[in-house]
């Protein structure tokens, strides 16, 4: 994972442990006034792989960035050994891509004939399928690759993608993942919708009055059950629906979410009291988290920990289900039940168990939330592999 706390699991966790946040105010780009963003430091000065630089572009070396970290490289060699080039997938999720490349081509456009800079490769950067052509000739992959683009729920969705096809036996493991970078088409299309807060956002808290916009790259290599050692990090429910209620707005009852949630719960087989920690979606707009508050309390109750992760990353919109997948990861791995930062008053209409502090102990079972616009909803449930 590389988000704005930094490139790989170490400093991620370290900013969770610490309860430190990624999210600066600044300008960016030809935004006219400062935005708090969640921006990943160094990614214009990263060198694409001379052999895939015709994939350059700010997501793909985001994505190249993500890749670098960890010795993820090294583990998908390792898969390759195992299963062969033709048994490994690629399943991505993003929400715009590398547009920004089309921006500024934008910009670039001939003043006669408005064409475009001959030296703009839309197929490789702007195109949704650009990031998982660029992450499979990365590694060499030959099995099936798509990306997902269903906004926010976007690399939370893959997850059960790569599951129905390694279930089916297409395939035996999967790189899945998103990543998504900062561009303008964003950054005002969420400014005109309102929902950009003035300073680093406060999920759940009373004062909350909008989400601050991030970017980040997160992969994860999936293998099949059977090949589960201790230590591992089990995916062992995934929940999807799509409620349709309005094209940007949830469900006020949230009733997709509900049905997500519980989706995940039957195929991993286990109760809400089951549940250790919660990783919300929390964006931290007035309406996005009532209604979560809603379906969490729906099912759940006010028992279980929970609390969202997007005060430290900012939302990285179509990768915020892979980062948070991570993190959740990370939870189990570290005993660690992150506290949400930023937010330091829980909405007195809300009931649900917010953590305000980190907490250590124990877990076993770790519930993940990512929803979407339009109403497409992915619950991930993630456990520990028994000792």
């Amino acid at each position: 994972m590389t988000s704005a706390l930094g490139a790989g699991l170490e400093p991620t966790l370290d900013a969770l442990r610490a309860r430190r946040s990624g999210i600066m105010c600044k300008h960016w780009e030809t935004v006219e006034a400062g935005l708090c963003i969640g921006e990943v430091a160094g990614v214009d000065d990263v060198v694409m792989r001379a052999d895939l630089a015709h994939y350059a572009c700010r997501n793909n070396r985001l994505a190249q960035l993500g890749l670098e970290q960890d010795q993820f490289a090294a583990a998908v060699g390792a898969a390759t050994s195992r299963y062969g080039r033709r048994r490994i997938g690629v399943f991505l999720g993003t929400s715009t891509s590398g547009i920004l490349s089309s921006e500024i081509a934008y910009r670039q456009r001939d003043p006669h004939s408005g064409a475009l800079p001959a030296s703009h490769d839309y197929r490789h950067t702007h195109n949704s399928y650009s990031v998982a052509a660029f992450v499979r000739e990365y590694f060499g992959l030959q099995g099936p690759a798509f990306v997902v683009s269903t906004a926010c729920s976007s690399s939370a969705k893959v997850f059960g993608n790569a599951w129905r096809m390694i279930a089916g036996g297409w395939i035996d493991a999967a790189l899945v993942g998103g990543v998504d970078s900062l561009c303008l088409t964003t950054l005002y299309g969420f400014r005109s919708l309102q929902l950009v807060s003035d300073q680093p956002c406060r999920p759940f808290d009373a004062e909350r009055n909008g989400l601050s916009i991030g970017e980040a790259a997160a992969f994860v290599l999936l293998e099949r059950g059977d090949a589960a050692a201790p230590g591992n990090v089990l995916l062992t429910g995934v929940g999807e629906s799509s409620d349709a209620y309005h094209m940007s707005s949830p469900h006020p009852e949230g009733l997709g979410a509900v049905e997500a949630m519980r989706a995940a719960l039957r195929m991993a087989g286990l109760q809400p009291e089951d549940i250790d920690y919660i990783n919300l979606h929390g964006t931290a707009t007035p309406s996005n988290d009532a209604a979560e508050n809603r379906a969490v309390m729906s099912v759940f109750g006010a028992a279980t920990p929970c609390s969202s992760t997007k005060g430290h990353t900012g939302h990285t919109l179509g990768a915020a289900g892979a980062v948070e997948a991570v993190i959740s990861a990370l939870a189990l791995g570290n005993e660690l039940a992150p506290a949400g930062v930023g937010s330091t008053r829980l909405d007195p209409q809300f009931g649900v168990h917010y953590l305000f502090d980190n907490r250590s102990q124990p877990l076993r079972h770790v519930l993940s939330n990512s929803f979407g616009f339009g109403g497409s909803n992915c619950s991930l449930v993630f456990s520990g592999a028994a000792p």
